[in-house]
């Protein structure tokens, strides 16, 4: 594994596991599928109502010696219906006896919406106390982030944002880097969309190193400097997809795979007020 160090001195493994739309009784299965694999990264949310899953999974692996609680590398999001400093604090405690952990190693604003500074007042509360040991957001885009970022004690160390080779998140960047902030990928497949898992600038270039596109995307965006959490439900493909650190793309691949980049998000556009409205009526926060 390969590891990215966040602006606080943590280390972050370059390549996780998500979590999101499994249920929480399969998602068991699957987290002890991925550490027996090799994972040690697992990222869920509160609003993914599988954090019980999760615990589960890394309780009985710590129990059984298959892995040590400080080997693992836990993520968990605090919803938008639990934003603000008091309902923020106790969703961390809640998050907490669900993961069955002391602390949570990255603990991340989920969404850009309702009282997100209380939320990361509480946050910063939780990071000094140890509950948690780095803090992020995740879905800011630059108003919201740079909102963000200009104003907290502490700076987020890390953003994930829907990013893949379709929408590689090139303007973002420098704000990040400028605050010392991690890109972490959501979606690194694009759920598959624009055939990507057949697309030929991908398939050509991972044929050379016996590789698929699959395979060839997530090593594109590693060596970008972006973390990714692939997620599958399949043994056999959690292994494929940690199975991207014995070859190096080259300068000329890698260009070949920004010219992808079509620069706009896929699944949600967080700068449409219909969709903003859509997806607060989805989720009933509204």
């Amino acid at each position: 594994m390969e590891y990215v160090t966040l602006s606080n001195g943590v280390k972050m493994p370059v390549l996780g596991y998500g979590t999101f739309t499994i249920s929480n009784e399969e998602t068991e299965r699957c987290v002890t599928d991925a550490i027996h694999v090799g994972y040690r990264s697992i990222d869920t949310a509160q609003a993914y109502y599988n954090e019980e899953g999760v615990g589960n999974a890394v309780h009985k692996a710590i129990e059984a010696g298959t892995v040590k609680r400080e080997e693992l590398f836990l993520t968990t999001k605090i919803w938008v219906a639990n934003a603000g400093y008091e309902k923020a604090k106790a969703s961390i405690e809640e998050s907490l006896q669900k993961l069955q952990t002391d602390y949570i190693d990255l603990l991340f604003v989920h969404q850009p919406y309702n009282d997100y500074y209380g939320t990361w007042r509480a946050m910063e509360e939780a990071y000094k106390e140890g509950k948690a040991k780095a803090i992020g957001v995740s879905n800011f885009y630059a108003d919201r982030y740079l909102d963000l970022a200009s104003f907290a004690e502490i700076k987020p160390m890390v953003n994930q944002l829907e990013t893949h080779v379709f929408q590689q998140q090139k303007t973002i960047r420098p704000y990040l880097d400028k605050f010392g902030t991690q890109i972490e990928a959501w979606a690194p497949f694009a759920k598959g969309e624009k055939n990507l898992f057949s697309h030929p600038v991908l398939t050509e270039i991972g044929a050379k190193y016996g590789k698929n596109a699959g395979q060839t995307a997530l090593r594109f965006m590693i060596q970008s400097g972006i973390v990714v959490i692939p997620k599958s439900t399949h043994k056999e493909r959690m292994a494929e997809n940690l199975n991207v650190f014995d070859f190096v793309l080259t300068e000329d691949e890698m260009k070949q795979i920004e010219g992808m980049d079509e620069g706009s998000n896929i699944f949600m556009d967080h700068e449409n007020p219909a969709h903003i409205e859509n997806f607060f009526s989805r989720f009933g926060i509204m």
